[in-house]
């Protein structure tokens, strides 16, 4: 009964982004298409990076529509994001992906200086393979995927650690990271390692201006590979409401009003900690706000004893998380802004930090079916 919650969002925000008409895909990003296109069949290997919340929705569609001269034994999937997934969600996928395709796959987390560390090492063994094990040659990587999966974030740490790693001297250059999709305009070199030679080629963003179905829409919204300039803040975050009351990930932050708060943060700060820490209540990422959106949450959903399989009790129960939130939020309702739009954003921050939890939202597929690569 509680996942119809998250679909009846899921058809809602679907119908938002249908009507959008593919608005995201403009000249520049059909001009990225082709240039990537064109340098296919000239690099060694294509790593395509996606999101591993939504590791079949992040499908770079370019490649699926590939060429003889591009095959799968050219290519490796790498899930990013890891750390904002659930991680036996994603075991899964990786697990699934390398069972059904030739084609192998990694999950990363480009904040993690031993994931990419690893991710380098993979790169290094199958340029060599690639190479027939030549120890002075160069090998060139294409990075390729949709808006807003980490893809820069990866090169420059691959960059980092390589150059670093091989001692080269001059200044790092560094491709441009944002949180917003779309910040890559232009295809960019850098070089990662040395013995063998490795130069990364950093790709824009491209997204489809269709999906493969209406699942997809509202999934690439909530990540943020859709500009949310092109869509109400306020729909996106009543289909994460809908996902986090669908959930039983809530049920761990029964115990947030007893002394401390051990899941608010990644370090083991003691409360005592905390309280010496200056509280800003405009700065929605502190400890002590974020643990107070989650006692809401844990509250509404809890005592909620509606159906949420029914459309207007769930709208019923959003109604309410939005107005409770809006204390814990500290927004005042004298704010010249609009206050739904304002819980929104910031809602949204915390989910795409992983302050509201792990979330996988694609499911794997059966394994009698194709996976969506």
């Amino acid at each position: 009964m509680a996942a119809a919650a998250a679909e009846t969002a899921s058809r809602r925000l679907g119908a938002a982004v249908r009507g959008l008409s593919g608005a995201w895909y403009g000249r520049h990003m059909a001009a990225a298409e082709r240039a990537i296109r064109t340098r296919l069949p000239l690099v060694d290997l294509v790593l395509e990076v996606r999101d591993a919340r939504v590791p079949a929705s992040s499908a770079f569609e370019s490649l699926r529509r590939r060429g003889p001269l591009e095959p799968d034994g050219r290519r490796f999937v790498v899930l990013n994001k890891a750390d904002l997934a659930d991680p036996s969600e994603t075991e899964k996928w990786t697990a699934y992906m390398k069972k059904q395709r030739t084609c192998p796959c990694i999950a990363v987390n480009s904040h993690n200086r031993e994931s990419i560390k690893e991710l380098l090492n993979v790169v290094r063994s199958r340029i060599r393979e690639i190479k027939h094990g030549e120890r002075d040659c160069t090998g060139t990587v294409l990075l390729v995927g949709i808006p807003n999966v980490g893809k820069s974030a990866i090169v420059n740490a691959m960059h980092q650690i390589g150059r670093i790693g091989a001692a080269d001297k001059g200044k790092l250059k560094h491709a441009i990271v944002s949180s917003h999709p779309g910040e890559t305009r232009d295809i960019s070199g850098y070089k990662v390692a040395s013995h063998p030679n490795i130069y990364v080629l950093d790709t824009p963003g491209v997204l489809s201006p269709r999906f493969a179905n209406d699942d997809s829409g509202p999934r690439l919204a909530l990540t943020g590979a859709i500009k949310g300039s092109l869509l109400d803040e306020y729909d996106i975050a009543q289909f994460l409401l809908a996902v986090v009351n669908s959930r039983e990930g809530y049920r761990s932050w029964e115990n947030l009003n007893q002394a401390g708060d051990t899941s608010s943060s990644g370090n083991a700060n003691t409360s005592r900690s905390h309280s010496k820490k200056r509280q800003y209540v405009s700065d929605h990422s502190q400890d002590f706000i974020v643990k107070a959106v989650r006692q809401v949450l844990f509250e509404t959903i809890s005592s909620f004893k509606g159906d949420l399989g029914k459309e207007d009790e769930l709208r019923r129960l959003v109604d309410r998380q939005f107005i409770s939130l809006q204390e814990a939020f500290k927004v005042s309702t004298e704010s010249s802004e609009d206050v739904g739009k304002s819980i929104a954003l910031k809602l949204l921050n915390l989910y795409s930090t992983g302050r509201l939890g792990h979330y996988t939202l694609d499911h794997v597929p059966d394994v009698r079916q194709e996976v969506a690569a």
